[in-house]
């Protein structure tokens, strides 16, 4: 697993009107995400696949990773799943679906050759890219994703976190929503670093709220609440 990192907050104001915020977020129904998926190529029975503009994936026929699920490859052209719906796909082309989960409560992610596990969810509707990082307290987030994300980082507590590059400081805030495959969670901590990271970090904040069991290079995540 990534690297983590270790979160010592210094005191900041709470917004009063945050609390409510969330509760209103929460009384919303869950919404379908609208998934990019793109095939970069092909390795035997595996499709390279780029889900929501994230690093190729290989993915074996019959491999569901982040609601999209691989059918069949046929020479230059693989079949996949999205939303209910088969869609053709060829080397180059991308193609625009809605996926609403399996309705479970699960997460089954699968490990890359380096042993971390990678997935593509969604912070306020926004697509993230994450590693698993049972290391970080929080969510981890660079100004970069913020930005996409548009959290307003002045309603943020100012805090300080330990890198490999010494101490550095950080805003803390609470994120509405973070969905990944059929699961949301509300109200979800994490900070935001000075600098630009190459892909945001899914820590603790996220990851104690489920039941998480590794299985050789297959990790589920099971909502707890």
């Amino acid at each position: 697993m990534a690297t983590g990192c270790m979160v010592a907050m210094v005191s900041g104001k709470t917004k009063s009107y945050f609390t409510l915020l969330v509760f209103l977020v929460a009384m919303l129904p869950t919404l379908s995400i609208a998934q990019d998926v793109g095939l970069a190529g092909i390795m035997g029975s595996k499709a390279l696949l780029m889900i929501n503009g994230g690093e190729p994936q290989a993915v074996p026929v019959g491999k569901t990773i982040d609601g999209i699920k691989l059918l069949s490859v046929q020479g230059d052209q693989v079949i996949i799943e999205v939303g209910g719906r088969k869609r053709p796909l060829r080397v180059g082309q991308h193609a625009i679906g809605v996926s609403t989960g399996d309705g479970s409560d699960k997460i089954i992610m699968t490990a890359d050759v380096q042993g971390h596990f990678y997935t593509t969810g969604t912070v306020n509707g926004t697509s993230v890219r994450f590693v698993v990082d049972t290391g970080a307290t929080t969510i981890a987030l660079g100004p970069n994703d913020a930005r996409r994300i548009g959290l307003d980082l002045r309603q943020g507590q100012r805090g300080l976190t330990s890198t490999a590059n010494g101490t550095v400081v950080v805003t803390r805030m609470p994120l509405d929503t973070v969905r990944i495959g059929g699961v949301t969670l509300h109200n979800v901590e994490a900070v935001v670093l000075p600098t630009n990271m190459p892909i945001a970090l899914l820590g603790m904040s996220f990851l104690n709220r489920m039941e998480m069991q590794r299985d050789g290079s297959t990790m589920t995540l099971k909502k707890r609440f």
